[in-house]
C-alpha cells in the first residue's frame, strides 16, 4: 500500500498498487508447490527414527496428487505465471511416481494366475456372504486373514466347492483351484508377542504353468498417535518375512497379505526390495468405509503383478483386492 497525500489539509488516502497482492499470493503458492515437490520426490529424506514420521508421510504419499490439483486451481484462479511454473514441479514428480498406475493394462500372455487378497475381519457378521463374493471373483487363489472361529469353519465350507485345495495356519489361510503341497507356518512373530501368535503360511501351488510358492501373511497392526506412527512390531515382522522369502528356492513366488503398510513405506523395504509390486491401479483397501491407503498387498518374484483393483465391500473393514499375476 502507498499513501497519496491530498493537496488540502484532509487525511491521507491509502491507494493499492495494482497487482502487488496478487503477485505476493502467487509467490506463496509457488513456495508451497516447491515444498510439495520436494516432499514427493525426496520423501526418503524425511526423518523416520523418531515417531516413524517418514513412514507416516509415505503411507499417504499418493494423496499428494490432491494437493497438486488444489495448487493448480489456485494458480489458475490467481493467473500467476510464477505459481503455474512452480506447480509444474510437483505435477511432474507425481506423474513420474504414480502416473503409471493410471495406465491401462498391457496385453499379456496366457501364463497368468488371478489372485484375491482379503482381510475378512474377525468381527465379520456375514462370512458366508463374504465367501460368496470371493468365489464370484473367479480367482485361482484366495488369501484370507483374521480367520477365527466360528467364522473360519464357515469359510471352509463355503469355499470348498470352488476351491477344493486349502491350507490354513493360525489366523491365515490360502484357498486354491489347483493342488497344494508343502504347507507350513511362516514364523513372522515379533519377540514381544506371546507364543501361539501365528500369522504366516506358505504352500506350493501346482498350477497349470508349474510350481509357484505362495505366502499368505498378516503383519502386526500399526497405530497413529501424538508421537507419530507406532510400528516397531510390524517392522520386525516384515524383516522376518523378508528373510524367509529370501531363502525360498521355489520360483515364481507370490506374496499375498495384509501388510499394514503401503508399498511406499520404507519399513517394508525388506519385502519391496526383492519383490515386484503392482504396475497398475491404486486399489485403496482400508478402511472400507472410506479407503485411504492400500495395505492389502499382492507382490511377486519371477512374476509380474499387473493391474490391482478392489472388489465391492463385504462384511469386513477391508476391501478385497484382486490382481492378475503373469508368470515369467
Amino acid at each position: 500500500m502507498v499513501e497519496r497525500a491530498d493537496s488540502g489539509t484532509g487525511p491521507a488516502v491509502a491507494t493499492a498498487v495494482p497487482g502487488v497482492g496478487s503477485r505476493r499470493r502467487g509467490w506463496v503458492v509457488a513456495g508451497i508447490a516447491v515444498v510439495l515437490a520436494g516432499a514427493l520426490g525426496f520423501h526418503r529424506l524425511v526423518p523416520g527414527s523418531s515417531g516413524r514420521v517418514g513412514s507416516l508421510v509415505e503411507s499417504f504419499l499418493p494423496w499428494g496428487g490432491v494437493l497438486v490439483v488444489v495448487l493448480l486451481v489456485v494458480a489458475l484462479v490467481r493467473r500467476s505465471a510464477v505459481a503455474l511454473v512452480a506447480v509444474s514441479l510437483p505435477v511432474g514428480v507425481w506423474v513420474d511416481t504414480f502416473g503409471g498406475l493410471l495406465l491401462s493394462d498391457e496385453a499379456r500372455g496366457g501364463r497368468e494366475l488371478v489372485v484375491v487378497q482379503h482381510n475378512v475381519s474377525d468381527e465379520n457378521r456375514d462370512p458366508a456372504g463374504t465367501a460368496r463374493a470371493l468365489v464370484g471373483s473367479g480367482a485361482d487363489l484366495v488369501a484370507l486373514e483374521e480367520l477365527v472361529e466360528p467364522q473360519a469353519a464357515v469359510y471352509e465350507k463355503a469355499l470348498a466347492t470352488a476351491y477344493p485345495h486349502h491350507v490354513a495356519r493360525g489366523t491365515v489361510g490360502l484357498w486354491s483351484k489347483h493342488p497344494l503341497s508343502g504347507g507350513r507356518v511362516v514364523d513372522v512373530k515379533p519377540r514381544s508377542i506371546e507364543a501361539g501368535w501365528s500369522r504366516g503360511v506358505r504352500a506350493v501351488v501346482h498350477s497349470p504353468y508349474g510350481e509357484v510358492a505362495a505366502y499368505v501373511v498378516h503383519l502386526p497392526s500399526v497405530r497413529v498417535g501424538v508421537g507419530g506412527l507406532v510400528s516397531q512390531r510390524r517392522d520386525e515382522s516384515a524383516a522376518l518375512l523378508g528373510r524367509a522369502i529370501a531363502a525360498e528356492d521355489v520360483e515364481p513366488l507370490i506374496l499375498l497379505g495384509d501388510l499394514n503398510g503401503t508399498v511406499e513405506d520404507r519399513e517394508l523395504r525388506p519385502l519391496t526390495s526383492q519383490l515386484d509390486v503392482a504396475e497398475r491401479g491404486f486399489a485403496f483397501s482400508f478402511p472400507a468405509a472410506f479407503p485411504l491407503a492400500r495395505i492389502d498387498q499382492v507382490m511377486a518374484r519371477s512374476a509380474t503383478v499387473g493391474r490391482i483393483r478392489t472388489l465391492p465391500a463385504t462384511g469386513s473393514d477391508h476391501l478385497p483386492v484382486v490382481a492378475r499375476v503373469a508368470l515369467r
